[in-house]
């Protein structure tokens, strides 16, 4: 059964859709491809994208810049009723930071097999124990999100190649 085959489906597509755009702005930077859109009553209220080596912040994650200028935004660091679409499944810091701000849905692309905290490794968002869980979809656009990924790494081998053959041994 499609977890995205409801009302909603043409609405998530179209923000998965926008946090892909923003997964390329993040490429063309030179950081990871992942780019996230968090929203609520089916408006926008931030997007990020990975920006951890243009600010040389480890933080800077596409999940936290887009949690850090909604709670900007509207004045609080809770963000209850909303969802947060994400190329990417979240690691470990950006799965906390989520439960803090109260995050209702999670929606994201593609599932990661190493680091993945949104239940393909860890599964924090929806532990029990924390006072807060959030509702998690995976697989949105998959494919693609994935694609952008594979063909960010791709392309960095390749460039660290060309390079190694230029070194004197």
């Amino acid at each position: 059964m499609n977890p995205f085959a409801s009302t909603e489906s043409a609405a998530h597509e179209h923000w998965m859709l926008r946090a892909l755009e923003l997964a390329d702005r993040a490429a063309q930077a030179g950081d990871v491809p992942v780019g996230a859109v968090l929203v609520r009553d089916n408006q926008c209220l931030a997007e990020g994208w990975n920006a951890s080596i243009a600010c040389n912040d480890p933080s800077a994650h596409a999940e936290i810049m887009a949690l850090r200028t909604a709670a900007a935004r509207v004045g609080n660091y809770r963000l209850p009723g909303s969802f947060l679409y994400v190329t990417l499944e979240p690691c470990a810091m950006c799965a906390g930071a989520m439960i803090h701000a109260r995050i209702e849905r999670l929606i994201f692309g593609a599932f990661d097999p190493k680091t993945g905290a949104a239940g393909t490794v860890f599964d924090l968002l929806q532990d029990p124990r924390h006072n807060h869980q959030v509702q998690i979809r995976g697989g949105l656009l998959a494919q693609a999100c994935a694609q952008r990924l594979q063909d960010f790494f791709r392309a960095r081998r390749q460039g660290k190649k060309r390079m190694d053959a230029y070194k004197t041994p």
